[in-house]
C-alpha cells in the first residue's frame, strides 16, 4: 500500500502512481486529511463501478487540488496488468462529507495498451479487400487522371460527332483513367508475381504466350506487353500474362523448342582438357 507523505506535501510516495499521475497545479495545495482518509468510500465506489470484484490493494492517494483528490487501487482483472482503479473524491468547504466525483480504470506504468489507432487508408494493404467489401470514393487518387474532355459544346453537331467517336467508339468514356505511373507499377507487379519470362513454366515452354491462340491481348499501354490467358488447361487461365510468358498448354505445342541448332540435349564441350592424338 502506498504511504502518504509525512510532511503533508502534495502527492504520494508510491512510485508506480507518482510517475504516471499529473501533479497538482498549485504547489501550495496541502493534502486534505478528510479526503485522504476516505479509502473505503473510494473502494466501494470502484467495486460498484467494476461489478466483477476486481479492485485490489490501495496504491495511494494524490491531492489533485483544493478539496479534490484521487485514490488509486490495483486491479486484479486478467489482462489488465499495470492498470488501476482511479476514484476522484471531493468535499465542500468546512464539510466532512466526502463525495465521489468520478471512477475510472486507467493505465499506469507498464500497462498493456492497444497500439495507436491508424486510419484505414494507411493500414489497408492490397489483398485485404474481400469480394463483398467496398472502398470509399477517393477523388484525389494519385493513380488516376481525367479520362476525356469534350472538344465542343452540344450545339455544335460536328464537335458532338467527333466526341462520340473519341469517347464511345474508342472506349474513352470513363471519367478517370490510370496514369502512366500506375500502369507501369501494375506491369512491374505482374512481372514480380511470376507472369513473365522468368517463371519455370515460361522457361520450359517451347513458345511464348505472344504466339499462343489462347491469349487475348489487353488494350492501351499494357496491351503492348500483356494479355489474358483463356486456356482452361493452363495454370494461368484467367490471369494476366506477359507476351514472353509461357506454359505447357501452349496452342502450338508442336512448335520446335526455342534455341540454337544444337541437338537436345546439347553436347558438353570441355575446353579445359587437352587431348593428344598420335600422328
Amino acid at each position: 500500500m502506498g504511504e502518504l507523505d509525512p510532511q503533508g506535501a502534495v502527492g504520494i510516495v508510491d512510485p508506480a502512481v507518482e510517475t504516471t499521475t499529473p501533479r497538482a497545479t498549485a504547489a501550495s495545495v496541502r493534502k486534505d486529511a478528510v479526503l485522504a482518509a476516505a479509502v473505503e468510500l473510494a473502494r466501494d465506489a470502484a467495486l460498484e463501478t467494476s461489478g466483477i470484484d476486481d479492485v485490489g490493494e490501495h496504491l495511494g492517494y494524490l491531492q489533485e487540488g483544493e478539496r479534490l483528490g484521487s485514490h488509486y487501487f490495483a486491479t486484479t482483472a486478467p489482462g489488465y496488468h499495470g492498470w488501476r482503479w482511479t476514484v476522484t473524491v471531493s468535499r465542500i468547504a468546512r464539510s466532512k462529507n466526502v463525495t465521489v466525483c468520478e471512477v475510472a480504470l486507467l493505465p499506469g506504468d507498464g500497462a498493456l495498451l492497444a497500439p495507436a489507432w491508424v486510419p484505414w487508408a494507411e493500414r489497408l494493404a492490397p489483398g485485404d479487400v474481400g469480394a463483398t467489401d467496398m472502398l470509399p470514393y477517393d477523388p484525389s487518387d494519385e493513380r488516376l487522371e481525367t479520362g476525356y474532355r469534350r472538344s465542343g459544346d452540344d450545339a455544335d453537331e460536328a464537335a458532338v460527332a467527333t466526341d462520340q467517336v473519341a469517347i464511345v467508339e474508342l472506349g474513352l468514356e470513363r471519367e478517370r483513367v490510370p496514369t502512366r505511373g500506375a500502369l507501369r507499377a501494375a506491369a512491374q507487379r505482374w512481372l514480380d508475381q511470376g507472369r513473365g519470362v522468368d517463371s519455370p513454366g515460361a522457361r520450359a515452354s517451347s513458345e511464348g504466350c505472344e504466339t499462343c491462340g489462347f491469349l487475348v491481348p489487353l488494350g492501351g499501354y499494357l496491351g503492348t506487353m500483356f494479355g489474358v490467358c483463356i486456356n482452361e488447361w493452363s495454370p494461368d487461365d484467367g490471369r494476366v500474362v506477359a507476351f514472353n510468358h509461357g506454359c505447357g498448354a501452349h496452342s502450338e505445342t508442336d512448335a520446335p523448342r526455342a534455341g540454337g541448332d544444337w541437338p537436345d540435349p546439347a553436347p558438353i564441350v570441355d575446353e579445359f582438357q587437352l587431348e593428344v592424338h598420335a600422328p
